[in-house]
């Protein structure tokens, strides 16, 4: 399949700093008591932790002691702080995890519900398939994050610190020679944390490349095999899959050389300063059980720095894992609901305006759709929109839904302007038939169902009924229960369409879309359909688009759409006898004689 305008991750925006994590605290501030309760968890484990190497000391330096009971005190109570420090542990893996699994839920949900809103116009500048990536990829990386790294960093820097002031206490010499290892630790970290957060934001972008070319490819499967696209597919995709490998292994050596000198110039450094102390111990200026106690918070902080550089790696990732999910929470769509919007017309008259409309799809900005239309139905009436493709006719069916906005002009439903009202309170009062209808995994009684969610069973089947489709789906191994699979797969393209008739019956709307409706059924499917539609047709609005002009024939007028304009309009009898466009395509469907009647 062609690859969409989509920008190479070396075009995108990069993650430039952990702080884009803080925009995360919405999703968590409303889980505050769960979030306090980990932090005092994390905080008594790491206090624990702080506190054992005290206990530690005491133990060595009671060896030689007389007192047994005092050796066995010690014990019992390094023994009950090893109980404190498990407790505290599991509690705070569980509050954390839980913690993360739910923010993480909450994000989905908003990610969805925002980009479910979102106008077509959005999705001509990203690929579903990369949508899909960051609602999956990048929230497990946030999960990763919320519950393990963020709470792993914070129990490592509160040991960390804890442990350097216990240092200080337990050799202010030894201390302060360890301190003096800080810059040489700080420096690689920052310089080689610059690349790591780029080369992170360009592994998840190559993911969501590659997750969308997959996706395209795999729905359109059927058309990449028949004509033999398989091959360029897979090349396609071994592409985006090897680009994204180099990236993860440029960002996964970058991170290992950086926690290598690192975690090299801790221990080394720590090693120097431990020898020192040795030294000390032998000269009488400490005792043994205090240079063990240094020891342990000299491995507490050495471990600490290194574990913050392994942690520092996952929070510049999921940083840019962030800033991709917040760029689509913050999307701005060309389409949006008024801030105070209208109430749709209660009269459900169906009257439809289009005012000297203008329109230019976002894709071809330079190329007008619609080109000063000017267009009045009347209340039930039913107009048919012909022309050549191209020329505006599907157009008329998405600016009428509200797909997109028009550039000039208005379009007014019941005297209303569309963009006076919330979508979804006058897409009520319309019910479509779209040219590719949609038919989603599920049961054909659900997808009938579809159109009228409360609808009864009985309801459901007289749609069926109505568009022909009651025979084929009782003749389906559970009838109306069966399973139709992904995109209905299952069912034929008439079958399809039928299902898509009698999810628009089901609907009962006052205005009826009809985008070439019947244009997969065969002859004697088409004129069953054909009454069914004559009938519903009855008292509502009706907009035809169409190609067969058989279908159109009996419409109340016929608009002839040319290049975005409309060239003519009237009935079928006036416009042959006007010997225009429409006779001209009329003598392409049908005879001669029948084109002179």
């Amino acid at each position: 399949m062609a690859e969409a305008n989509q920008p190479s991750p070396e075009d995108r925006p990069k993650s430039r700093r952990v702080g884009a994590l803080m925009q995360l605290w919405p999703f968590m501030a409303p889980y505050k008591p769960m979030l306090i309760a980990a932090t005092l968890a994390l905080v008594l484990t790491a206090s624990v932790t702080l506190v054992l190497p005290l206990a530690v000391r005491r133990v060595v330096d009671t060896f030689e002691a007389q007192s047994a009971v005092l050796l066995d005190q010690y014990f019992g109570a390094a023994l009950f702080l090893a109980l404190l420090l498990a407790v505290g542990s599991a509690l705070r893996y569980y509050l954390v995890t839980r913690l993360g699994e739910r923010v993480v839920a909450d994000i989905r949900k908003a990610t969805f519900e925002k980009m479910i809103g979102m106008s077509p116009a959005f999705f001509e500048r990203i690929m579903t398939g990369e949508v899909l990536s960051r609602i999956t990829t990048d929230t497990t990386l946030i999960l990763s994050v919320i519950g393990s790294s963020v709470s792993v960093a914070l129990r490592t820097l509160l040991t960390l610190f804890g442990g350097l002031v216990l240092m200080f206490i337990t050799s202010a010499k030894l201390a302060g020679l360890v301190l003096l290892l800080v810059p040489v630790v700080i420096v690689p970290i920052v310089v080689m944390g610059r690349r790591l957060r780029r080369l992170s934001r360009d592994n998840q972008d190559w993911i969501a490349q590659s997750s969308g070319n997959a996706s395209e490819s795999l729905l359109s499967v059927q058309t990449v095999q028949a004509f033999t696209h398989e091959a360029l597919s897979r090349v396609r995709f071994d592409k985006m899959t090897e680009s994204s490998f180099a990236s993860a292994k440029a960002r996964i050596g970058t991170r290992s050389i950086m926690t290598a000198i690192v975690m090299f110039l801790v221990f080394a450094g720590v090693l120097g300063v431990l020898w020192i102390g040795a030294q000390d111990v032998r000269a009488g200026n400490m005792s043994a059980g205090e240079l063990v106690q240094f020891v342990i918070y000299s491995v507490l902080v050495a471990g600490g720095v290194g574990a913050l550089t392994e942690i520092w790696g996952e929070l510049q990732r999921a940083a840019g894992a962030t800033e991709r999910l917040v760029e689509l929470l913050h999307a701005e769509d060309d389409v949006a609901d008024p801030a105070s919007p209208v109430a749709a017309p209660a009269s459900r008259r169906g009257e439809i305006i289009f005012d000297d409309v203008v329109f230019h799809y976002p894709a071809r900005p330079h190329v007008a759709a619609l080109n000063g239309v000017s267009l009045d139905v009347r209340p039930g009436e039913t107009v048919a929109l012909v022309g050549p493709s191209g020329a505006g006719k599907s157009t008329i069916i998405q600016l009428l839904l509200r797909f997109y906005d028009p550039r000039s002009g208005a379009i007014r439903l019941d005297g209303v302007d569309l963009r006076a009202m919330a979508r979804a309170d006058f897409r009520r009062h319309i019910a479509l038939v779209p040219q590719d209808p949609v038919i989603c995994a599920d049961t054909a009684r659900e997808n009938i169902r579809f159109g009228r969610p409360g609808a009864t069973d009985a309801e459901v089947e007289a749609a069926a009924k109505a568009a022909a489709a009651h025979d084929f789906l009782v003749a389906l191994p559970d009838g109306y229960d069966s399973f139709v699979g992904e995109r209905g797969v299952m069912l034929s393209g008439g079958q399809k369409q039928r299902i898509a008739i009698a999810r628009a019956i089901l609907r009962d709307a006052p205005v009826l879309l009809l985008d070439e409706a019947t244009s997969a059924l065969d002859a004697e499917s088409e004129r069953a359909v054909q009454q069914a539609v004559d009938k519903l047709a009855e008292g509502r609005t009706t907009l035809i688009v169409a190609h067969r002009l058989a279908t159109v024939k009996k419409a109340d007028r016929i608009i002839v759409l040319q290049d975005g304009q409309i060239v003519a309009q009237g009935t079928h009898e006036q416009l042959v006898a006007e010997g225009g466009l429409y006779a001209r395509l009329a003598r392409l469907q049908f005879t001669e004689g029948l084109a002179a009647e």
